[in-house]
């Protein structure tokens, strides 16, 4: 794990906290690695009672889970979470563009448009790493514009826990392709006004994504098994 740079604009457990959860999250510490405060406080260059106090915050998130004579060990990937996520996604994410288009129709057609263009610059050059900032901005976006702190906060921390699962799958361009159209959908329902089209497209979208995280991540696994 890399040294961690405490500023003085947070907390040092606020800090910690979040630092563990990103890289759980992107998948730099993989499921089922052993999570060892010592050696996690001195890797990132701090003391052992924030990196507890993390590991417990986590636990309660579910990210990790503390078994007995072991300490804390970072949870397995699971399907029914997987389905679990796009579905709570897909509701969410359908009335955040609904309150979007009320406030600012506008403002969320030219900045959806700008940004897949931004996703298709990046595809074509065979820049991923550029196109996956983009792809987290479009829901970003939506959810900013729906002007609910709330429910940008849900969205943010729903689409974190899924590139967890997304994570060896996202950079490649078969399913950056996949997404691109997704949100060419979504847009285009936007445009017409049709909430039910809209709510469609979103679904489909994250199924897409789902079948996806299915196909790669889970076939892996049981590959690895046999």
């Amino acid at each position: 794990m890399k040294k961690l740079i405490i500023k003085k604009d947070k907390t040092i457990r606020q800090k910690v906290y979040h630092h563990i959860r990103e890289e759980i999250l992107k998948g730099t510490i993989a499921p089922k690695d052993r999570l060892i405060e010592a050696k996690i406080a001195e890797e990132i260059g701090t003391s052992r009672t924030p990196v507890r106090e993390a590991l417990h915050n986590l636990e309660l998130e579910k990210l990790v889970i503390s078994i007995p004579r072991v300490g804390y060990v970072v949870r397995g990937m699971d399907m029914e979470e997987v389905e679990q996520i796009c579905e709570i996604r897909a509701a969410i994410e359908g009335l955040a563009i609904e309150w979007a288009v009320r406030k600012q129709r506008d403002r969320l057609i030219q900045s959806l448009k700008r940004n897949i263009a931004n996703q298709k610059k990046h595809i074509t050059k065979g820049n991923l790493n550029g196109y996956v900032e983009f792809d987290a901005q479009f829901h970003d976006i939506i959810a900013r514009l729906a002007g609910s702190e709330r429910l940008l906060e849900l969205t943010q921390t729903l689409r974190r826990h899924m590139l967890r699962y997304r994570i060896q799958c996202i950079y490649m361009t078969e399913t950056a392709e996949r997404s691109l159209h997704g949100h060419e959908r979504i847009v285009d329902a936007i445009e017409k006004g049709d909430f039910v089209e809209v709510a469609v497209a979103v679904k489909t979208h994250l199924i897409q994504a789902r079948d996806d995280i299915l196909y790669y991540v889970f076939r892996d696994a049981d590959d690895n098994k046999a």
